[in-house]
């Protein structure tokens, strides 16, 4: 039995490695003879970074700046070893699960840090940056990142404005006088897990901001916001990219970068390259996948969907084990051999979340004897 474990992480739980390493162990203890090929994945979210340090042997670049609510914030990007490329990850500066539940409002939120890194970045040299965008608590459409490399806005009344997101909203004169135009000879890769527009219902504000503690006022308010910060934008640099799939990313970010000259790439494709997953999969005769929670939202470019599709072209059964499973199942069932939540009986999130890796390991050890037994 040769089996190919490629989980996402399952947020605010477990990594993805961690994730794997469960489903491994439940397979040997079920299978004591079987390979277990371990795929960790990530899609451009959380997580992302530290699979492409293991991937690419980079250089682990240790970093103080901003974090999502303003706060002094250590964290990291990294180098690869000839110097030529960064790799900065959204979630690791200004993340959703840096913020605690009852401060999650995007009123309060800036994409400040990552222009902080993007600013030591550039006074590395690296002529590449490669930026994943997923699992950002931010709303403000790269206001803050643009901030901290130069931009300058004002109000109606003529007010420099900060960082924010309640900044966003009263966004009426922008300026790149002071801009670091170093960025803009930069090679810019967006990663993300997402390919939503900016604006419009299924934009940044709408389909994201609630989870970010957004309420119904607010998704309107910052839909409005952004619609116009776009349009000052797009003037200011004669581009046109609102309407572009990836503009809506961590919370209009992706608007920004391709501002800058990004160009977007699907995440989950992006890290199966790196990781050569298309040939291990080849050869197997099972693969697993996973992530938090389960939904339509899976099918849009998220990492287990990627999985899938490669099985599928392999004809290589796939399951899907994640911490729930909500929306049209129907979906998720034609893209997946069998779907299943790690959840077995009513229990509160919190209890799920701090007992997710004994869960997701019955789960899947329970899954592999059904296996085992259907096929003696």
């Amino acid at each position: 039995m040769n089996i190919v474990i490629a989980p996402d992480s399952y947020k605010g739980s477990m990594t993805a490695l961690t994730a794997s390493k469960m489903m491994a162990r439940a397979a040997l203890d079920v299978f004591p003879n079987a390979k277990t090929v371990l795929k960790p994945m990530a899609d451009g979210g959380e997580g992302t970074l530290d699979l492409l340090i293991e991937a690419s042997k980079c250089i682990k670049i240790p970093i103080t700046c901003s974090g999502p609510l303003g706060e002094a914030h250590r964290t990291y990007y990294a180098v690869s070893i000839d110097q030529k490329t960064a790799y900065i990850e959204c979630a690791q500066i200004a993340g959703l699960t840096l913020v605690p539940k009852e401060k999650r409002n995007p009123d309060h939120t800036t994409s400040f840090g990552i222009g902080e890194v993007l600013s030591d970045v550039l006074d590395r040299g690296c002529p590449e940056i490669v930026i994943a965008l997923g699992g950002s608590a931010i709303n403000d459409g790269g206001l803050g990142m643009l901030m901290a490399l130069g931009l300058e806005a004002w109000d109606q009344n003529g007010k420099r404005l900060g960082p924010y997101g309640i900044d966003l909203l009263h966004v009426r004169r922008l300026s790149f006088a002071t801009f670091d135009e170093r960025i803009f000879k930069r090679k810019i890769t967006i990663i993300s897990d997402v390919m939503n527009p900016l604006c419009g219902p299924n934009g940044a504000s709408y389909i994201f901001g609630p989870q970010k503690g957004a309420t119904d006022e607010q998704v309107q308010q910052y839909d409005q916001a952004l619609n116009y910060f776009s349009t000052l934008i797009q003037k200011e640099l004669a581009i046109h990219v609102r309407d572009a799939e990836g503009a809506g990313a961590a919370g209009g970010l992706g608007f920004s970068f391709l501002s800058l000259g990004g160009k977007v790439v699907p995440g989950a494709k992006y890290m199966a390259n790196i990781l050569q997953l298309d040939k291990v999969i080849q050869g197997a005769d099972l693969v697993l996948t996973g992530e938090g929670r389960s939904d339509e939202q899976t099918l849009a470019g998220k990492a287990p969907s990627y999985v899938a599709k490669r099985a599928k072209q392999h004809k290589v059964p796939i399951f899907l084990i994640s911490g729930s499973l909500t929306g049209d199942l129907t979906l998720l069932q034609q893209t997946f051999t069998g779907c299943f939540s790690i959840i077995q009986k009513p229990m509160s999130l919190d209890r799920a979340i701090s007992n997710a890796q004994h869960l997701l390991y019955e789960r899947t050890k329970q899954l592999l004897y059904f296996l085992k037994n259907m096929t003696k």
